[in-house]
């Protein structure tokens, strides 16, 4: 990048707020999928103002903005794959606003989910979004891949709790989009348009969510099943007549990664286990609880059930659930961590051929994730220095896919699309939406400065 860039950069945000250091470059080079992608600069701009002038810039010059929030990400959305700038977002860390009698808040993009939690439940109110990373994953990250977390199988994604957006765009215009009633029908929905976009279309400066009052009580169940097609089965059952706020799945070697985090002994003969929970009133919630344990009587003695006794087993349950994914590096050095979305009734077929996939490519790969809305996260462990499984585990990708798409489900559920399944999107998507999802690319960012090479299949 030439020098007289980046001195109109530090112009724009000042000395102390850019870097050109290589070794702060390397810090923001990678993200949740190991890639590494070094940046030219990085930039932490501290309010619309300043972004807005950093997009005019890049427009006159031509060169990529990559916006990034904790870099936790798991399909290289924020990844600088062109070079440019990364758009470091850290420092619009600020809860505007928490509206208690209309139940809304008003954040900036860098404020941490887990968080903002934390401060609405001082106040008796609730965010349910909960992706697994909520204690360092960022708003505007889970705005621009529409994260979700366990609790989506009651309360939904991110998108069904975003009212509306200040946005960036990248000729540097400022828009508001959305509103901050119940409803809202004028013009085109461009808060959804935004959501999932992943940084692709405009730079989220602030956030507008609604909010719920917190449940008051909660009831936390682990259910032990000694065969994995017991317990994909058992899934659909329980939703049929009860709607808990998570339903978690984990295979036999999910358990033994996280095995000595779990409050209750867990034998070696335990082919699956759920955890769930119901919430709600005080009342509610007893009568829930009740209405499972009646439920889970009725079942065949192969099953094992256990309610979490207090608040403590309940973290360690909960610890152990969100270790899974690091954990899995004790298996194998590298990981491909894909979140595909089925129909539930076709949960059991999906698990049957992973195991089947594994046994013919001799992989170890492993299920386990949000049963409850049929959003299984399927982990490849290999070792990329034995070219036999890297190549085995590209394979066992596309196979992946395409019985996805064959059970009629979906790529992403809310890791989203990034570099890592752009090559793949063509198995999901026609060619014609693909095509208007290019021209609305092009509208909004003919120059394609904003994050380029994401999302789309590679040309």
């Amino acid at each position: 990048m030439k020098r007289e860039i980046i001195s109109q950069l530090t112009r724009i945000v000042g000395k102390n707020q850019i870097t050109t250091s290589p070794e702060e470059l390397l810090c923001y080079s990678y993200d949740g999928t190991a890639k590494e992608f070094l940046p030219e600069a990085v930039v932490f701009p501290t309010n619309p103002s300043e972004i807005s002038k950093i997009m005019e810039l890049a427009n006159s010059a031509l060169f990529p903005v990559v916006p990034r929030g904790a870099g936790s990400g798991m399909t290289g959305g924020a990844l600088p794959v062109t070079g440019g700038i990364v758009l470091a977002m850290s420092r619009l860390n600020r809860i505007l606003e928490i509206d208690e009698i209309n139940q809304i808040a008003v954040v900036e993009p860098g404020v941490i989910t887990g968080d903002l939690r934390t401060a609405l439940a001082r106040k008796g109110l609730y965010y349910p979004p909960d992706p697994a990373s909520l204690k360092f994953c960022t708003m505007g990250g889970n705005v621009a891949e529409c994260a979700g977390g366990p609790s989506a199988v009651k309360y939904g994604v991110t998108r069904d709790y975003v009212l509306g957006l200040e946005v960036v765009l990248p000729d540097g215009r400022i828009i508001k989009t959305g509103v901050r009633t119940a409803k809202g029908v004028v013009g085109y929905d461009l808060t959804r348009l935004f959501i999932g976009s992943e940084g692709t279309l405009g730079v989220i400066t602030k956030i507008t969510v609604k909010i719920i009052p917190l449940p008051r009580a909660k009831k936390t169940f682990l259910v032990l099943c000694r065969s994995i097609s017991e317990a994909t089965v058992l899934v659909a059952e329980i939703l049929a007549q009860h709607r808990p706020c998570t339903l978690e799945f984990m295979d036999r070697t999910a358990i033994g990664i996280v095995r000595d985090k779990l409050p209750f002994t867990v034998n070696d003969k335990i082919q699956a286990l759920l955890l769930i929970e119901v919430d709600g009133d005080i009342p509610s919630v007893t009568i829930q609880g009740e209405a499972l344990q009646q439920f889970f009587a009725g079942k065949n003695d192969q099953l094992t059930v256990m309610q979490a006794a207090n608040k403590d087993e309940i973290d360690a349950l909960w610890t152990a659930r969100r270790s899974v994914s690091p954990a899995a590096f004790a298996l194998k050095p590298h990981k491909i961590g894909e979140d595909v979305v089925v129909p539930r009734s076709k949960i059991p077929e999906l698990v049957l051929f992973v195991e089947k996939l594994a046994a013919e490519l001799n992989l170890i790969i492993f299920t386990f994730g949000h049963a409850g809305d049929g959003n299984i996260h399927v982990n490849i462990m290999l070792d990329k220095n034995d070219e036999t499984e890297t190549y085995n585990a590209e394979i066992a990708t596309r196979a992946l896919f395409e019985q996805v798409v064959k059970l009629g489900g979906t790529l992403s559920g809310e890791h989203g699309i990034g570099i890592t399944k752009a090559p793949y999107v063509s198995l999901e998507l026609d060619q014609a939406s693909i095509d208007v999802m290019h021209g609305i690319k092009t509208f909004f960012d003919p120059n394609n400065i904003l994050n380029p090479g994401k999302m789309f299949p590679p040309r």
